[in-house]
């Protein structure tokens, strides 16, 4: 039988050693790729398609959220498995919406991660006991319906808007921007205004405040 093929998605090398470490320990599971930001992360999954996708939430360039939605999307066969240090519930529907299939907080994942990528590559959803003692069934219902956890409204934006306003929320100035997106910094500007526009948010500090209110970037609060 061929091994369940995973790609560890981790911004902190020491977390990936020790994620990288325990699997090697399970003889049905291989690590296949590592990669330290979302945006690397979805890069590696259309190459290389793993069965499945252990992926942190709170990362630079890319967060796990939109990395996941943008997988998911390109490589819908791929079961993506959240890996956070946050359970609280807004997160947690957050990830269920975007069509992850499990969530995990970093302080069990040393204990059920190997059940919890067979679970997924079997087609099943794996939570945190703590988590799916309050989530699994009603998540997995509003995942496989196609419905949404009842939330404040969310200005659809582009993922390369997604990107912008994540380097915007994480201080990084337009020529930083540009060259982490390898893009014109007259085009980061253009993203720039769009997104002012759209949210009706005319700076940066309002955009900062936005991206953590939706859960674009983490700051240990809830994210509506």
């Amino acid at each position: 039988m061929n091994p369940i093929t995973v790609l560890l998605v981790e911004d902190h090398l020491i977390v990936r050693e020790g994620l990288r470490a325990l699997l090697k320990m399970e003889a049905d599971i291989l690590v296949i790729g590592e990669a330290e930001n979302g945006r690397e992360a979805v890069d590696m999954v259309r190459k290389q398609t793993p069965d499945v996708v252990v992926m942190d939430m709170a990362m630079p360039l890319l967060n796990g959220m939109e990395a996941t939605r943008q997988i998911l999307r390109f490589i819908p066969s791929t079961k993506v498995l959240i890996l956070s240090a946050h359970s609280d519930d807004a997160y947690v529907e957050k990830a269920a919406e975007l069509g992850a299939h499990g969530y995990l907080t970093k302080q069990t994942a040393a204990h059920v991660l190997p059940e919890a990528i067979r679970n997924l590559h079997r087609g099943k959803t794996f939570f945190s006991p703590a988590i799916s003692k309050r989530f699994s069934q009603p998540l997995k219902r509003l995942r496989d319906q196609g419905e949404s956890p009842a939330k404040p409204e969310i200005v659809r934006l582009s993922p390369r808007e997604m990107e912008v306003l994540q380097l915007i929320a994480e201080g990084k100035a337009n020529k930083e921007t540009a060259g982490e997106l390898h893009i014109s910094v007259k085009t980061v500007e253009k993203h720039r205004q769009s997104l002012m526009d759209k949210l009706g948010i005319h700076d940066t500090a309002g955009l900062t405040r936005y991206a953590i209110a939706t859960g674009i970037i983490e700051n240990g609060i809830r994210p509506f």
